[in-house]
């Protein structure tokens, strides 16, 4: 009986099976070690709707353009149900980049949030910002 050696910085044939892994099989692998847990409590606790995930399980919707903190939430969820998994997992299995919070993202996150907010909380965030701008300049 022989076994299969690794060469330093060669990854085990298990890893470099998950390392190629679309969504849906990276959800299907992850639910299957969390047997009393259902694709709807998937979906309910990652706060994402329940067709929408069923498509990505299906393959008959693209996942090029799921947000980035809907990622991070799956990834979440399953660490909080003792899976062990990160959200480099989710982003590689979309193609994206490793996970990181970027100047762009961080951009997009906070514009997102500007626009939910109703006008004069607009404005209110406005004046905030100018202010730690004014602050930062000081120090």
């Amino acid at each position: 009986m022989t076994s299969h050696q690794t060469t330093p910085g060669e990854r085990p044939a298990e890893a470099r099976a998950h390392q190629s892994e679309d969504l849906a099989a990276l959800l299907e692998r992850l639910l299957a070690e969390v047997p009393d847990k259902t694709q709807k409590d998937l979906a309910v606790e990652a706060g994402v709707k329940y067709p929408t995930l069923n498509a990505w399980l299906n393959r008959t919707r693209g996942t090029s353009r799921i947000e980035l903190e809907v990622l991070r939430a799956l990834a979440k969820t399953f660490q909080a149900w003792g899976v062990d998994t990160s959200p480099r997992e989710f982003f590689e299995a979309t193609g994206r980049p490793v996970p990181g919070r970027t100047d762009e993202e961080r951009e997009a996150r906070l514009l997102k949030l500007y626009r939910q907010l109703p006008e004069d909380r607009q404005r209110d965030l406005v004046k905030d910002a100018e202010a730690m701008l004014r602050v930062s300049r000081v120090s």
